[in-house]
């Protein structure tokens, strides 16, 4: 069953079967929003480029990045699958995926911070049926859905973190707007939710 996260919602990643999830994929989806007027329609929808990064931190300090540029962090444990430049049809398919193999990440990693930027410098209000989800990778199964609402003149968002609570993960949504084409203009404001 998945769950429809909120602005700073927790969920356990614990299985219902009480066993722990050993790999997980966030999968982020978009599409350009229809222009308005005679003339833009006519030429459809604006490419969007929207990308993928998962930042992975130890006490507090980044330690590695998964993103376009860098698709496999240092030890192995989280791949990036490649960077799709215009979104998708709004079918609702991942059109960048970020996998982590949660038993492979090194025990210093303490948080994984997923952020979404527009690379392209759009704002949100120009993207539509955008959204970013958590599935177990073992199964295929849904666990938790965060949706890129309300448009807005952000061009950024830090989307969720994964963190270590006793001997397994959480994820926390975060859902913080921010301004940003790259991770990098994202750090001031991800520090904040360490």
């Amino acid at each position: 069953m998945s769950v429809n996260l909120n602005k700073g919602q927790q969920i356990s990643l614990s299985k219902s079967d009480g066993g722990e999830l050993t790999a997980v994929r966030m999968g982020l989806g978009w599409q350009a929003a229809q222009r308005k007027g005679f003339l833009a329609k006519l030429a459809g929808p604006r490419e969007i480029d929207l990308d993928a990064s998962a930042l992975l931190f130890a006490g507090g300090q980044l330690a590695d990045v998964v993103f376009f540029q860098h698709l496999v962090s240092d030890d192995g444990s989280v791949r990036h699958l490649g960077d799709n430049l215009t979104g998708g049809a709004g079918a609702g398919a991942d059109d960048e995926v970020v996998l982590v193999d949660l038993g492979r990440v090194p025990a210093h990693i303490d948080q994984i911070v997923f952020t979404v930027n527009s690379f392209t410098g759009q704002t949100f209000a120009e993207v539509q049926n955008a959204f970013c989800r958590l599935v177990d990778e073992t199964n295929g199964q849904e666990l938790a859905r965060y949706t890129l609402s309300g448009g807005g003149t952000s061009t950024a968002q830090i989307m969720a973190k994964l963190y270590r609570a006793g001997r397994g993960w959480e994820l926390k949504a975060i859902g913080e707007p921010a301004s940003g084409r790259t991770f990098q203009d994202l750090l001031p404001v991800i520090s904040g939710h360490l």
